[in-house]
């Protein structure tokens, strides 16, 4: 097969010789959340006091619904990210669980006069992500037949006895959803009905390999604390019309100048594959970096294995269309999501 290399046009989803990944791309694909941790906010201020650290619109969002936030220092660096959801008697913070032991903390310090209270709840939520095409049609089989499709919206069910929670994740390319019960053995019992009903687990190569088709940037590895929020092209994350937030100064800064000098994008690779943090070139001078990288069990049409990054560039070299390389390699700018869905239905 041959793969599109336009910056304006993404293949169609081609099929991988990977199982777990074919499953994710073109069935269904499982897997265990038990890197993913729960903060909860309570006290009568945690929808005014979160407002006001987080760069999304908290005081925007309905019972039941959520958004996508990063939260910044004063100089308008990224500290962590999270998804953020209004219950009626909570807000519930959702992020992977290494940032946990960071953003309570950093969140904490920022509780003068307010009355609000933080909770770490990991350890009370188990979880899994259900992904791809035939997700909806497979849960509706198991008994998940009335779930939302607005992306992140969260909704309670009883599972044969059980009270879960289900959402609709962010998933650019495929859709993916999450199921969360209080016990352990609730989700052991999930599982099984799950691969029983023609699920595939997958580990958690798999789901790296469709993070990077889908373009979507990890805090950690392409998102670190030096980075701008317009740096990471996440706009998903940003709400202008909020009111006042801690790094907002900034933000508003880069958006009345009109843009940031770089950009997070997309690469088809060529050449040997390069490791995390290798620079970019546009003839003899850094231009930018890659921070995620990956040899996808996908023929590039070469019958090579199809290799593709994610990092930053500047945005003249982008602009200009400068021949970007790096050591050992040629890296093309490329579409994010890097390929498109087909004629299947996703819902």
């Amino acid at each position: 097969m041959t793969i599109a290399t336009s910056s304006n046009t993404p293949a169609a989803i081609p099929h991988s010789s990977d199982p777990q990944l074919e499953a994710l791309l073109h069935g269904v694909g499982f897997a265990p959340l038990d890197q993913t941790g729960w903060i909860r906010v309570t006290g009568s201020d945690r929808v005014r006091w979160l407002n006001g650290m987080a760069t999304n619109s908290v005081q925007g969002l309905a019972s039941g619904s959520g958004a996508y936030n990063f939260f910044l220092n004063a100089q308008g660096r990224i500290q962590g990210d999270a998804n953020i959801f209004a219950l009626d008697d909570s807000v519930m913070i959702e992020t992977t669980r290494p940032q946990i032991a960071v953003l309570i903390p950093y969140l904490d310090h920022y509780i003068i006069m307010d009355d609000v209270e933080l909770a770490d709840i990991s350890g009370s939520r188990h979880g899994l992500t259900v992904i791809g095409p035939l997700a909806a049609p497979l849960l509706a089989r198991i008994g998940f037949s009335a779930i939302a499709q607005e992306e992140l919206k969260i909704e309670s069910h009883r599972w044969e006895v059980a009270a879960v929670d289900v959402l609709r994740a962010y998933g650019p390319l495929v859709p993916r959803y999450e199921i969360w019960v209080e016990d352990p053995e609730d989700l052991l019992k999930l599982q099984s009905i799950l691969e029983s009903a023609g699920a595939t687990r997958v580990e958690p190569q798999a789901k790296e390999y469709l993070r990077l088709i889908e373009g979507t940037p990890l805090y950690g590895a392409d998102i670190r604390d030096r980075d701008l929020p317009q740096e990471t092209n996440q706009a998903r994350a940003l709400h202008f019309n909020k009111g006042c937030y801690l790094g907002q100064e900034i933000v508003e800064r880069i958006r009345s100048r009109g843009n940031v000098h770089r950009t997070f994008s997309a690469f088809r690779l060529e050449g040997s594959l390069p490791a995390p943090g290798t620079a970019l070139m546009a003839a003899d001078k850094s231009v930018g970096e890659l921070t995620s990288v990956a040899a996808l069990p996908i023929d590039s049409g070469t019958g090579a294995k199809l290799e593709i990054g994610l990092g930053y560039v500047r945005r003249e070299a982008r602009d200009r269309h400068n021949f970007l390389h790096y050591e050992g390699g040629i890296a093309h700018p490329a579409p994010s999501p890097f390929f498109q869905a087909g004629d299947r239905p996703l819902l």
